[in-house]
């Protein structure tokens, strides 16, 4: 059967692009949100996100009659769901947003239909995303109850794409598709192959969705060894960015930079399944994780150090200081927030600090909502004009570009390095 309507559920970051590089390959794609104003924002051809090209693939689609989007699900040859997967609790997966993806579509299944999971998810997710189904729709088959005779098909295929890159990524690097069995798993690469150029490689959904994870824990400890190193150079009085250097030019040694933590809704969130399902035998995993998340609290530690010592040399009382926190995304030039640790930096030192807190973020337009009575979010040239200490916590491009002699500040915790 072939795949004339594509539905998307959920078009946030990962669901749009997808949905536009469906639409672009001239298939119908029907993309689903709950988010009203994000859908009207689509159905004018326009984008709610920023992705570079996104938007000029976006509006040729729409324009074509090849995309539109609608807050209810409607009948089509194949599903992909790409909803959030957070967690709760002590880091459990929450997979109350892919259950109700399910919910949304199960009365307008039709036989021969194929429902590709995205989320990222715990190992298992895909098969329990299947016995949803199979409890709302009685009357058809699922791949649990009767294998490849299933009237539905179901598979698991995650993104592995680089915000920022993504229009690039989604197109030509290669995918792994897990089916629950293999007639599910051809069929999903079929549909994946519209517009795919890097290659299908197929396995079971278990170990698609273990994958997954396994991608996103090993850049995790990756990360983490650099944000300890950074500890302990500190400690040592070593400038942790030669360090790093001079250890890379060993031919197979390639340690990577550090910085306020790990955000985003993959490496940040991920790990935590793995650990979550096996606490006993994740030691590792979890240490990485603990190490990430515990260094926001050390930035924030340095950045008081900095207030205490500018006190000390200027005799001012600390609500005459104005702080100025450079960057707010989990990563640099791009407007996710999500999981950010540079946002939980802000945060806290903005309700900590008794004076003025500005904040500098080119990729958004105003603050969320946490921030906005808390800060005031300005450009570069005003937080180095007004600011007493600075923090780098993001390098965009924008700051990169800032001449060193604009930087005049003597009490500066850098992050990443840009002004070292």
């Amino acid at each position: 059967m072939s795949f004339s309507t594509i539905s998307v559920i959920g078009l946030g970051y990962i669901g749009l692009p997808t949905a536009a590089a469906f639409a672009s390959s001239k298939r119908k794609v029907i993309g689903v949100d709950i988010n009203q104003r994000a859908v009207d924002t689509i159905n004018r051809g326009e984008i709610h996100i920023v992705e570079p090209d996104l938007d000029k693939v976006v509006k040729a689609a729409v324009e074509g009659g090849y995309l539109s989007a609608t807050v209810q699900s409607v009948e089509a040859d194949a599903y992909l769901i790409a909803v959030p997967t957070p967690f709760k609790g002590d880091h459990e997966p929450d997979m109350v947003y892919v259950k109700s993806a399910a919910e949304s579509i199960a009365p307008v299944l039709k036989k021969g239909a194929l429902v590709v999971l995205e989320s990222t998810s715990p190992v298992g997710a895909t098969e329990q995303m299947a016995e949803w189904l199979a409890a709302l729709r009685p009357d058809l088959s699922f791949p649990q109850q009767v294998g490849e005779l299933a009237d539905i098909n179901i598979a698991y295929c995650p993104e592995r794409v680089l915000p920022g890159q993504i229009m690039v990524e989604l197109i030509k690097n290669d995918r792994v598709v897990g089916g629950m069995t293999p007639v599910c798993s051809a069929r999903a690469s079929e549909l994946y192959n519209i517009f795919l150029k890097g290659e299908c490689i197929i396995t079971n959904s278990r170990t698609a969705e273990m994958c997954k994870l396994t991608e996103n824990s090993f850049r995790d400890v990756n990360i983490a060894f650099a944000n300890e190193l950074s500890l302990i150079c500190a400690d040592q009085g070593i400038n942790v960015w030669e360090l790093i250097r001079l250890a890379n030019r060993h031919p197979r040694v390639n340690v990577l930079q550090p910085g306020p933590g790990v955000g985003g809704h993959c490496i940040a969130v991920d790990p935590w399944f793995i650990v979550s399902q096996n606490p006993e035998q994740a030691r590792l995993i979890r240490t990485a994780r603990e190490v990430n998340d515990g260094k926001p609290f050390w930035v924030i530690n340095q950045v008081k150090a900095a207030i205490a010592d500018c006190l000390a040399e200027t005799g001012r009382r600390a609500s005459e200081l104005t702080i100025a926190c450079f960057g707010l995304a989990f990563k640099p030039n791009i407007d996710d927030l999500r999981e950010s640790p540079a946002m939980e930096i802000a945060e806290i030192l903005a309700e900590w600090h008794s004076g003025k807190t500005l904040v500098v973020e080119p990729n958004i337009h105003e603050l969320p909502v946490k921030l906005a009575g808390h800060c005031e979010l300005t450009s570069a040239e005003v937080a180095l004009a007004q600011a007493d200490v600075l923090v780098m916590l993001v390098d965009h491009k924008e700051f990169k570009a800032v001449p060193a002699d604009k930087v005049h500040q003597p009490w500066i915790v850098d992050t990443k390095g840009v002004w070292r």
